[in-house]
């Protein structure tokens, strides 16, 4: 077998399972233990200390500080009745991943003894240091100051025994490090915008909050192929690597049995997840070998967005467990499907209801609509910011192939809710009669929650698609910060209902009656977006000739679509809803360039590496091996019986001379690209260079790494194959 020629691969393939028990039967016995909810501060806090936590999680109301040591204390009880002896201050900085610096509940005394520590002080803000975070020029490095400030409306959860505080990140001069801050201030206006239209239809509405529910799908491979493969380790994804006789052709994977091994992995995350509260519910094989997905029920944004950032960290953990590692780039494997991070996204209103569900009265069902056409709008109006708020160097591989949506940005609805909008469409301008209301409300509305029942369209090509009551935005990488996409979606929604209520108020105030306004503004709003809906196939040609007809854009690359952050229309956006100025703008630009630019330039060593110290010397001492082979037939036959018999080795000696020399000559050209673009001081110019100059010299070299993987003795070959590394588990 083919693993023998690696160190420790030999035992892989039959690994027994690391059997995993949970200690209780039902996830009710121990589902949320380690989370500082309603229940623990319930048991912990005094009446008035849970009174002002509430008031600060449903009302941003502030805390005191007298109010806060308080709260403190009580958190420290509840921390050490767990056997928690650290805290930390838990959040998001703009590298994608989670930080955290752990201090103990410990303070010396003057005695000589100790004490448990936790104040007011310790619980609502720290100071770590802001200059190794990216910070895209706001802060110099002798500037390092940084405050990360308590957020109340994520609650407390305990990781090993580390008390953890879900908390903000900003510069000493209050600019945003992080993905919380901005999403933070998009909720509070989509909240704002959204509870203003819903006055139009119950007034008993007080406070509407998105939702999201993530799916987050991911690669499991065995730790001994992850080793082995520099690759993988360096760039999370294989550079090279030909693709197997068997991908996901048969599609047998898809909801098939779970083996046994990814089994027990899943029982565990579970587990682990229940116990910190997250949702978890859903778990299955996806449509590639290797690939898996959770999913859970879904959540209020902010706290959805900080269980996905701790989910994605337990998968990870758990996987080493079990002799695992779990990959979350977008595209780790060439040729079979990549991994996404579906954001379902709906609002719901403090009574109960979801905005994006119909109801049973044409009054709840033009409420809908409202919420519908305005989303709809929103996405039309600012389709490249967008796109811009899912760029990155990963998923750039992903976009567009192997059921991953285009990075057209468009909007599946079904053929029967397009229907609808088309009859919407028609209403005529101004004052309605009787009969038009009747005929609208109850043949046309009405019917909406019937045509729902059978609509189960689903169109995998489409980047943001209705799925019967949210919305899915399916273009989402698996290994971002849902924070990002979700930040821009409320913020261009919460634009879209204040136009909106603007519109409307102005057609009453000129005498039309409420829901006279509401079908004229709501006409005018669906004949202005035809140019985002898109029933068909987003992979055609045709389609990417129609977009462009249409005016939509086609931003394949991360350099060209991160633009759409620093235009003079997002910066006003940004700004006006006091969401992200233009200096926390520029500096996320900046950021984020930088971001793409030096994953290509690991990727580029990393796979310059790969041939020179590995895939080149392999193959000339194949070469060799059979050059040899050759001359030692020479001398056994004449010349013509010879150049029969060896015509193969001579042919195969030249094939990977020719090879090697184009693998050579091409890893120099992309080192000496990439030299040019490390002398670009503009993030902008260098990115694109990387992305124009650099990138396009992988393809060429991959495709002839792939073909000497053919041709040399597979004893011989110095990495982990496909087939070995999608079939180990």
């Amino acid at each position: 077998m083919a693993t023998v020629r690696f160190l420790g691969l030999a035992e892989t393939l039959n690994r027994k399972p690391v059997e995993f028990k949970a200690p209780f039967k039902k996830s009710s016995e121990y589902y949320g233990s380690n989370v500082f909810n309603d229940k623990a501060m319930r048991e912990f806090l005094t009446k008035e200390a849970y009174v002002a936590v509430r008031g600060a999680m449903e009302h941003g109301s502030k805390i005191d500080r007298s109010m806060a040591d308080q709260i403190a204390s009580a958190m420290k009880a509840w921390a050490m009745s767990k056997d928690a002896m650290h805290y930390t201050h838990w959040f998001q900085p703009l590298t994608g991943a989670t930080a955290e610096k752990h201090d103990a509940f410990f303070e010396p005394t003057e005695d000589g003894r100790a004490i448990e520590k936790f104040n007011g002080a310790m619980l609502v803000q720290q100071e770590p240091d802001a200059s190794s975070f990216p910070n895209g020029g706001i802060r110099n490095t002798f500037e390092a100051r940084g405050y990360t400030a308590w957020d109340p409306s994520s609650p407390a959860f305990i990781m090993n025994d580390t008390l953890c505080i879900p908390t903000v990140f900003v510069s000493y001069t209050g600019e945003a490090l992080d993905y919380k801050t901005p999403l933070l201030r998009a909720l509070q206006v989509v909240d704002q915008a959204a509870t203003q239209v819903c006055q139009y239809f119950d007034r008993n509405v007080t406070k509407v909050h998105a939702t999201l529910g993530w799916e987050q799908e991911y690669f499991l491979v065995d730790s001994a192929y992850f080793v082995a493969r520099p690759d993988l380790v360096m760039t999370g994804r294989t550079l090279v690597g030909h693709s197997p006789a068997k991908g996901q052709q048969l599609e047998d994977h898809y909801f098939g049995s779970i083996p046994e091994r990814v089994m027990q992995f899943m029982r565990e995350v579970e587990y682990e997840s229940h116990l910190l509260g997250i949702p978890v519910k859903t778990r299955h094989n996806e449509v590639a070998p290797a690939q898996f997905e959770f999913a859970p029920i879904f959540e209020e944004a902010n706290v959805a967005v900080d269980h996905n950032s701790l989910f994605m960290d337990l998968l990870e953990k758990v996987a080493r467990r079990h002799n695992f590692r779990v990959l979350l780039h977008e595209k780790p494997f060439a040729g079979i499907n990549g991994s996404g991070k579906h954001n379902n996204w709906s609002l719901a209103t403090n009574t109960g209801t979801n905005l994006l569900s119909p109801g049973k009265t044409p009054k709840r069902n033009l409420q809908f609509l409202t919420f519908f056409v305005n989303a709809i709008v929103a996405v039309d109006r600012h389709a490249d910011l967008l796109r811009a708020s899912i760029a990155s160097a990963g998923n750039d591989h992903r976009l567009g192939a192997n059921e991953a949506p285009p990075a057209i940005i468009s909007v599946f609805l079904g053929q029967q809710l397009s229907a609808v909008l088309d009859e919407l469409e028609k209403v005529e301008s101004g004052k309605l009669s009787p009969e038009q209301k009747t005929e609208l409300k109850l043949n046309v509305v009405g019917k909406i929650p019937e045509i729902l029942l059978d609509n189960t369209d689903r169109n995998r090509t489409s980047p943001f698609a209705f799925t019967g009551n949210k919305f899915e935005f399916r273009a989402v990488g698996s290994a971002a910060n849902c924070a990002q996409s979700m930040t821009v979606l409320n913020t261009i929604v919460a634009n879209q209902l204040f136009e909106f209520k603007k519109s409307v108020d102005s057609l009453i105030e000129q005498g039309l009656k409420k829901d006279d306004a509401l079908f004229n503004v709501l006409r005018d709003l669906i004949s202005t977006s035809h140019k985002v809906r898109f029933e068909g196939d987003g992979y055609s040609e045709d389609w990417k000739n129609e977009a462009a007809k249409r005016g939509l854009s086609n931003l394949p690359d991360t350099p060209r679509a991160l633009k759409a952050y620093v235009s003079e229309s997002s910066k006003a956006l940004f700004e006006k809803l006091n969401i992200l100025n233009h200096i926390e703008l520029e500096a996320r630009y900046d950021i984020l360039l930088e971001d793409y630019f030096k994953k290509i330039q690991i990727e580029s060593r990393t796979l310059g590496d790969l041939v020179t110290n590995h895939i080149l010397p392999t193959a000339m001492n194949y070469q060799a091996q059979v050059a040899e082979g050759a001359l030692k037939l020479k001398s056994l036959y004449d010349e013509r019986t010879f150049a029969q018999l060896a015509k193969p080795q001579l042919d195969l000696v030249t094939e990977l001379g020719n090879r090697i020399h184009i693998l050579s000559s091409e890893v120099s050209a992309m080192t000496e690209a990439r030299k040019v673009a490390n002398k670009i001081e503009d993030p902008e110019a260098r990115a694109v260079a990387y992305c124009d100059s650099v990138k396009p010299h992988f393809e060429t070299i991959r495709y002839h790494v792939d073909k000497l993987e053919l041709s040399v003795d597979n004893a011989l070959w110095p990495l982990p194959k496909y087939r070995e590394m999608l079939y180990a588990r």
